[in-house]
């Protein structure tokens, strides 16, 4: 079965550098798989695209060694087959806060006995190889997200659910749910210090620690918190950010694109 590169680089020590896609655009997608990212994240939660448009989102990745990857818009086993079967080489579920959530996700992300993923692996089988149904179980990641003042009550116990293989922050979420109100304050003091926990959390279960960064220093920072998983912003981001400062460049001022924060 294709390789998953997450996994190498992270089994190597090293920290994989995550690209986040809510455009709804193969083409986007496909300038975005050739900037270097070691993997790209389509959003079907947030982002402004369903399976119809994911679909060739994919197909334009893999024109590339750049890994796929899908954040669904819930944990329902439907969607997390479906898009697996299209060739997502890793499940990131939003809002998980429980054990019993940790094992109902990873079930669905897994073929039986680990779990009970429906057989039917239509485009992943010309993606992964024709090994795939018998290769997926340990190639495939699930990913769970803590972005919860409860997920974080319930951390050892999310992070010792057999079959998960990481777990991704969410920390405007997060801020918002220790906070109790909005707007979220992603790189506070009190989610800094609840991101540094959930990477410690992480070594100790040996799961992935990843995390949504604001900015090139927040990777940079929670690299060194221990996350080997970081994602550089957004698409959309990107495309704001840089249209700004040309603009402003012209007309004079600052640039006032700021980061997603999601």
């Amino acid at each position: 079965m294709r390789e998953n590169k997450v996994r190498t680089i992270v089994a190597a020590g090293g920290a994989v550098i995550n690209g986040w896609l809510g455009i709804p655009s193969s083409f986007s997608a496909e300038v975005m798989a050739h900037t270097g990212f070691d993997s790209l994240t389509i959003d079907m939660q947030h982002g402004a695209m369903y399976y119809d448009v994911a679909l060739p989102m994919l197909q334009a990745i893999s024109t590339t060694n750049v890994i796929p990857l899908v954040r669904v818009p819930w944990n329902e086993p439907g969607i997390i087959g479906k898009i697996l079967d299209a060739g997502s080489y890793g499940i990131i579920c939003p809002m998980i806060n429980t054990r019993a959530e940790t094992e109902a996700f990873v079930r669905a992300c897994k073929y039986p006995p680990v779990g009970s993923r429906s057989n039917g692996p239509t485009r992943a089988r010309y993606y992964g190889g024709d090994d795939y149904a018998t290769g997926a179980n340990d190639t495939i990641l699930a990913i769970a997200m803590v972005e919860t003042a409860e997920a974080l009550s319930n951390l050892d116990e999310i992070l010792s659910t057999p079959g998960l293989d990481g777990i991704y922050v969410g920390p405007a979420d997060l801020s918002i749910s220790l906070k109790g109100s909005m707007p979220p304050d992603a790189m506070g003091t009190q989610v800094m210090a609840a991101c540094k926990t959930i990477a410690e959390a992480c070594k100790r279960h040996d799961i992935i620690a990843g995390i949504h960064c604001m900015s090139n220093q927040h990777a940079l920072d929670m690299i060194d918190f221990g996350y080997q998983f970081v994602t550089l912003q957004s698409d959309t981001a990107f495309l704001a950010a840089q249209a700004s400062a040309s603009v402003a460049a012209v007309r004079g001022g600052e640039a006032k694109a700021s980061p997603k924060m999601y």
